[in-house]
């Protein structure tokens, strides 16, 4: 008899499921095939624009661009092309020191600075466009020890429009002072030691580890400044 009830019991469980089933099928099958859209990888990323790198060459002729001498400076490889060594760089004249001069300063060789001056050794700056004073930038120190000596320069050679015969020598360094002297907007270029430090003051030493100091040992000029190196007006002491 238990054998009987189990038997009808499992019997009607099955029944259920079966029309429990094919009602489910049967429920979907008007409905028409929909195909999915591909994936497309969700919402694309907000990227900033491929930065510009600099076209500026190594070289400028015989010569390195500031750029390239700034490059190599700062490179394991090419360190040694441009330090310990003359090398020869070509740009503009971008700043001067000498308009700036503390009046303190500028006077005849000869003549002491007063105890309380205080006074950069002459200096000027070259980049490669003329006029960027933003870019990378290179100083060229040791063509003039003092204010001085660019004093007696500015005299000596103010009526010459060719170089002299016998250039004025720095008393303290016995080097030719450059003619004309280094002005803004003339392009030149500069040949010298290259390196981080410059160790010819007296004063100490200065270094720029990020851009080298050029130390002079000569220079041409390319093209003239549009105006010639001067003190500024009415701070010059005989």
């Amino acid at each position: 008899m238990q054998i009987a009830k189990r038997v009808k019991f499992s019997t009607a469980v099955l029944v259920s499921f079966a029309a429990i089933g094919v009602g489910g099928c049967s429920s979907n099958a008007d409905e028409p095939y929909k195909p999915l859209p591909a994936w497309s990888g969700g919402r694309k990323p907000s990227l900033p624009p491929v930065p510009s790198l600099p076209t500026t060459p190594i070289k400028s002729g015989d010569g390195y661009t500031v750029h390239g001498a700034i490059h190599h400076l700062r490179s394991s490889v090419h360190n040694a092309d441009v330090t310990g060594k003359e090398i020869t760089v070509v740009g503009y004249i971008v700043d001067s020191n000498i308009a700036t001069a503390p009046p303190c300063a500028i006077h005849k060789t000869g003549k002491k600075d007063p105890d309380d001056c205080k006074t950069d050794i002459p200096t000027f700056t070259i980049a490669d466009t003329k006029g960027d004073t933003k870019g990378p930038q290179i100083k060229v120190m040791g063509w003039a020890s003092n204010f001085a000596n660019v004093y007696d320069a500015i005299e000596k050679y103010k009526n010459l429009k060719e170089p002299p015969k016998e250039p004025l020598k720095d008393e303290l360094w016995a080097i030719d002072m450059p003619f004309p002297l280094p002005s803004v907007g003339a392009k030149v270029k500069v040949t010298g030691k290259y390196g981080v430090n410059f160790s010819k003051s007296s004063s100490g030493i200065a270094s720029d580890p990020l851009n080298g100091i050029l130390t002079y040992t000569k220079i041409d000029v390319l093209e003239e400044a549009p105006e010639k190196a001067a003190f500024a007006k009415n701070d010059g002491k005989k």
